[in-house]
């Protein structure tokens, strides 16, 4: 943000989230790397943000790099196996110590309300405690792992009652049996099977990569599990990304509508994903965060804003409202998280056996990623299942855009008798036509 303006700006664009996430529950993950030194504080901030703008907040903690370094200071070396460790009980001794000291550092940067500090005047609960419970991994290809677990299930009524209360949830990789014993559980296990049981609305994960990448480096927003096997199948499966990608794919297929993964090097990560519509890191998602539908009533008002701009340079014929509402059917609209940033529609001429490609646009902030070719597409498919041979277009402005996708111009008499009549001669458009 460059100035005062910007900020307001943003503010602005920013308000719809503020109020969809609030009483809204997200589970974060955080690895023990983004909590050492001075790393750890810019989160801690952000999340005492969110939880202000109501947020019901569970927070699960990684401590491994933590361990790794007491463990190294002690010459100790655990045997690792299938990407766990064994935790006999010198481990477990460290492990139970660093968790501990974790769980009270997050405390204390959580009460912190000095006038200086951005938690000034923020009274912000927390709790920890017995809420998940596990099971040992057993012995598991002839090695024994001893105190290494895993989740056996959330108590999601005893977490949900305490977010009730306006409570932040502390959840460490640990959990606890009916023997009494504590076992060292993988923390990003815990985030997936607690956003699972609660039913969350968003699981974040906060990691060293900034998300997924393609071929050629770029980030890709938005996948689903079916999308990012692929991928998940070229990771080392020991890696942290790997680790990470395998469990926001188990939690969209169980139920949890959004997983975000994101870098905790970012110190614009969390806020950014959460509060901009294009987001900043790779989500994963059962439902399509930006889809290509038929148009219904309740967007009139997201065409409206969208057309107005290339109706007054004279791109675009005005329509009004009343002229939409009668149409919506034959509309098509690119919805991107609630937003139209892309429309076309299919007027049908059925005794002339064509259809007009009608009010081609795209959002401009959104014309890089072939909207324009899929709304084409969308249109052509339409016609050619209602059995039309041709489609023709009308154009002041683009008239090489569609050469470039199979129109050629054509005469005015191309057109059908019922839109010659209604042709605005003073526009001088041209006439395109594309065969089906």
């Amino acid at each position: 943000m460059n100035t005062p303006f910007s900020f307001v700006d943003w503010f602005r664009h920013s308000s719809p989230y503020i109020n969809a996430h609030r009483g809204r529950t997200f589970v974060v993950l955080i690895e023990g790397e983004a909590m050492e030194g001075s790393r750890g504080e810019s989160l801690i901030q952000d999340l005492a943000l969110l939880h202000t703008l109501g947020v019901h907040l569970v927070v699960v903690f990684g401590i491994r790099s933590q361990v790794h370094r007491a463990l190294e200071n002690d010459g100790l070396q655990p045997v690792r196996h299938q990407g766990r460790w064994v935790a006999d009980d010198t481990i477990m001794a460290r492990v139970e110590r660093v968790a501990a000291e974790q769980r009270l550092w997050l405390e204390a940067r959580l009460s912190l309300g000095l006038p200086n500090t951005p938690l000034h005047g923020i009274e912000l609960t927390t709790v920890s405690g017995n809420l998940v419970m596990a099971k040992p991994l057993g012995v598991r290809e002839g090695v024994d792992f001893q105190r290494s677990g895993e989740v056996r299930r959330v108590r999601a009524a005893g977490i949900r009652a305490q977010l009730e209360q306006r409570v932040l949830v502390l959840l460490p990789p640990l959990g606890f049996s009916s023997t009494g014993e504590v076992f060292d559980l993988d923390a990003a296990e815990v985030a997936q099977q607690a956003a699972v049981a609660l039913k969350a609305d968003k699981l974040i994960l906060l990691g060293e990569a900034d998300g997924l990448r393609d071929s050629e480096d770029q980030l890709l927003r938005q996948m689903s599990p079916s999308e990012a096997a692929p991928l998940l199948a070229g990771e080392d499966p020991e890696s942290e990304l790997a680790r990470h990608l395998g469990i926001a794919c188990q939690a969209a297929l169980h139920g949890v509508a959004r997983t975000h993964l994101l870098s905790w090097r970012d110190p614009d990560a969390l806020l950014g994903e959460l509060f901009t519509r294009d987001g900043i890191g790779t989500m994963i998602t059962q439902h399509r965060y930006e889809q290509l539908r038929a148009a219904e009533i309740g967007d009139i008002g997201g065409l409206l804003e969208l057309l107005e701009p290339l109706e007054r340079n004279g791109m675009l014929v005005p329509r009004s409202r009343e002229r939409l509402e009668h149409e919506v059917d034959d509309y098509v609209v690119i919805d991107r998280d609630g937003m139209i940033i892309g429309c076309a529609a299919l007027h049908r001429f059925a005794d002339a056996r064509v259809g007009e490609l009608a009010c081609v646009a795209v959002h401009p902030e959104y014309r890089s990623g072939a909207r324009g070719e899929r709304l084409l597409a969308e249109v052509e498919r339409l016609a050619k299942r209602e059995g039309l041979d041709n489609l023709f277009a009308l154009t002041t402005h683009t008239t090489h855009w569609f050469l470039e996708h199979g129109f050629a111009l054509a005469s005015f008499e191309a057109l059908p008798p019922l839109r010659r009549d209604a042709y605005n001669h003073a526009r001088k458009s041209k006439v395109l036509v594309k065969p089906l």
